[in-house]
């Protein structure tokens, strides 16, 4: 006779076993079944999954997964619906990676956010950011996890998704985890030379006061998927969207004349700061998609 199989949820993975929270909230240890491996599947935090209880102290075992709504490559995690990207005054912003963040994002099919977090530090930091992402229709969102400043908000936002944190070491992803969930997370401090020490080693799926968070070790070398063509970079820059008028189709917005969308720019419509960054991006999508081509043979 089969065993009834249990469904629940992978929040974390070490070492070949498998920690899985069933809708009750009970934790279970398990293993994956040969099957995956045969497959060529590997369960992921964030999966939703069929398995079946160990008895006594023995492992019980992964069964099935189910389908996802989204993947990360890296970290590696399934069903993420929000990504809440952390900005802060210490360390120095990194605006290239928070825009490679958004494409991300926009690749993956999930929703993104941005958070400026330490707000108290810098309090001109916070009307940057909304200056430069305020034409792509971003939510901006000013918090101290210290003074406890626009946590509610930032909560209620996060409220119903699988969010996931992403950021610069150091910015405070898991202070805010501490504070938005009543956590108790190792954090880290500045180091030396201003830039952070990872504090996370491994991604865990957290539930805590209503939310459900991937914490993550740092985003900080993310590279775009070098599948992406370089016409298509523009697709994930909605203030660059339905402006019509670019002399040549297609026009991928860099030094073509007659172009709508650095028409835009000039005008004041688009931060100039965020175009000059769209342009580095484009140009390393350039050069991943030659080298796309070459590493085929074309």
């Amino acid at each position: 006779m089969t065993e009834e199989r249990t469904r629940g949820r992978l929040i974390r993975g070490v070492g070949g076993l498998y920690t899985v929270r069933d809708e009750a909230g009970a934790e279970y240890t398990l293993r994956a079944r040969g099957k995956f491996r045969r497959e060529g599947l590997s369960p992921l935090v964030g999966d939703r999954v069929l398995f079946t209880p160990g008895k006594g102290e023995a492992h019980g075992w992964l069964e099935e997964i189910l389908p996802r709504s989204s993947r990360l490559v890296r970290p590696p995690a399934a069903n993420v619906s929000l990504l809440v990207i952390v900005l802060a005054a210490e360390p120095a912003p990194d605006w290239l990676l928070a825009d490679r963040l958004l494409v991300y994002a926009g690749q993956s099919g999930f929703d993104a956010l941005l958070c400026v977090n330490k707000h108290d530090l810098d309090p001109a930091l916070l009307p940057r950011v909304r200056r430069q992402y305020a034409p792509s229709g971003f939510s901006v969102l000013g918090v101290s996890a210290l003074t406890g400043e626009g946590i509610a908000p930032l909560r209620e936002r996060m409220r119903g998704e699988i969010c996931c944190m992403a950021g610069q070491s150091a910015v405070g992803k898991s202070t805010l985890l501490n504070a938005l969930c009543g956590l108790r997370l190792k954090t880290g401090e500045l180091s030396k030379i201003r830039r952070g020490r990872h504090t996370t080693r491994h991604a865990e799926l957290l539930e805590a006061d209503g939310l459900t968070v991937l914490d993550t070790p740092g985003f900080s070398l993310l590279k775009l998927d070098a599948a992406l063509a370089p016409e298509c970079l523009q697709n994930f820059y909605p203030e660059f969207l339905g402006r019509g008028g670019c002399r040549f189709l297609p026009c991928l917005h860099d030094r073509e004349p007659g172009c709508a969308v650095r028409a835009a720019v000039a005008a004041g419509d688009i931060d100039e700061d965020r175009y000059e960054r769209y342009r580095v991006l484009l140009s390393e999508v350039r050069e991943a998609w030659k080298g796309r081509y070459r590493s085929n043979g074309g």
